[in-house]
């Protein structure tokens, strides 16, 4: 079977589902809800009326403007009206399954990951999140999952050696994940 074509452009209304016919478990969605950088919250729920909230990952990658977070689109180069805070993320979260943000400021710099946004994503989360950005080594793993009290996940990009990075072994990556799984033994 053929499958959507990559080229096309980002997720969409028209596309979205020929992405999940083709095998895509869920799709991620940016550029789409934010025409004219403002969140369009009729396309949002067309989206979710079409495919389904269990099926749809909403992408919030922001920069950090002053004190807060605000969602940027286009290779992040262009800021919307949107923050990302708690009221954000509870509305979004109607629509969605999980989330997925990308610290725009520390993307791709192998330099740590952004602490406060990933502490307070765990105070805001109620569904999954995945966070990017500046994850240099294993134990920054450990640093996330403490930080978000086990609700943020973490994604690695630059640094890892299947990507072509130096600092981080995807296999220490797959041991630390096994040993988060490993059921602990009860003792009366």
């Amino acid at each position: 079977m053929a499958g959507p074509d990559p080229g096309r452009g980002g997720i969409n209304l028209d596309n979205a589902q020929d992405w999940l016919d083709a095998g895509a478990s869920k799709v991620i969605v940016t550029s789409y809800l934010f025409p004219d950088q403002k969140l369009d919250t009729d396309r949002l729920r067309k989206l979710t009326e079409r495919i389904g909230k269990n099926q749809l990952v909403i992408d919030l990658s922001c920069k950090r403007v002053r004190s807060s977070w605000m969602v940027a689109m286009n290779q992040w180069t262009t800021l919307t009206d949107t923050e990302v805070n708690q009221a954000t993320l509870d509305d979004l979260s109607e629509s969605c399954s999980e989330f997925l943000i990308h610290a725009a400021d520390y993307e791709g710099l192998c330099q740590g990951i952004d602490t406060e946004l990933v502490q307070r994503l765990g105070e805001w989360a109620k569904i999954p999140v995945t966070y990017a950005g500046g994850a240099k080594a294993a134990s920054d793993l450990s640093l996330v999952d403490s930080l978000s009290n086990g609700k943020v996940d973490l994604t690695f990009g630059s640094s890892l050696d299947i990507f072509g990075g130096q600092l981080v072994k995807f296999d220490d990556l797959v041991k630390w994940n096994r040993l988060q799984t490993i059921p602990t033994t009860q003792h009366p």
